[in-house]
Formats: C-alpha cells, structure tokens, sequence
C-alpha cells in the first residue's frame, strides 16, 4: 500500500514540478495558447484543470511504476521518459481528447504528439525523480 501511495504521489507532484513549469515555457514561447497551473474548471465536477492533471498525473504514477517494474533496471529514465512521453500523449490524443469533443485533426496529431511528448517525457522524468527520492528515505 505504501509503494502505491508513493507512485501515485510521484505522478502527482511530477504534474506540478515538472509538466506545469514546461507547458510555461511553451507558452511563453508561444508555442502553445493555454498558460500552466490553470485553474479554470473542468467538466463534469468543476475541479480546477491543474488539480485534474494532477489527479490523473498521480493514476499515470501508479501504471508507471507497474510498467517499469516488467522492463529492468537498465535506461531507466529513458524508459520513464518514453512510457510519459508516448503512452500519455497517445492516450490524450487518441482517447482524451475525443471524448471532451475536441475531434481528431490529423493535420495537426503530428505538432500535438510533439508538445504532448515533450511535456509527457518530463512529467515520467519527474515521476521517477520523486519516485527514487522516496525511495532513499525509506
């Protein structure tokens, strides 16, 4: 129970550490029209999008942690970053998004599956950097 309460708090706190301060710099970049740590809220409960993201972030914890336990210990942060990186992003683009009305545009999946790989890379870096330093106090 208490590895569980770890990977889901590790995917939490990568949202807010890792993934937000990079969707800053998108969008400050211009890169991307939404700002980070929005707090509009979302549908159906009106939870601010920040806390949804993290909410979800910290269930994406718990399936990172399954997964990489299958994949040994060998390139660990590349495989934390592309389970982030491919996995969540294709789960936005190709389940996520569709069922909040947003369509599937295939002129724009390959721009999308870039920023969402970036920020989804970082987000598995970030879990993983959270994950070992629970870890090493433990």
């Amino acid at each position: 129970m208490r590895h569980a309460a770890q990977a889901f708090a590790a995917g939490f706190l990568a949202v807010f550490c890792f993934h937000q301060p990079a969707l800053g710099l998108l969008h400050s970049a211009g890169i991307v029209p939404f700002p980070p740590f929005s707090l509009s809220p979302t549908e159906p409960l009106g939870v601010p999008a920040v806390l949804s993201s993290a909410f979800w972030g910290g269930v994406w914890g718990l399936v990172l942690v399954v997964a990489l336990s299958r994949m040994g210990k060998q390139w660990l942060w590349l495989k934390a970053a592309l389970f982030g990186g491919v996995a969540l992003t294709l789960v936005a683009l190709l389940v996520v998004f569709p069922l909040k009305g947003y369509g599937l545009d295939w002129q724009q999946f390959v721009p999308r599956f870039v920023i969402g790989f970036v920020l989804n890379a970082l987000w598995g870096v970030g879990a993983l950097v959270f994950l070992r330093a629970f870890a090493s106090r433990a």
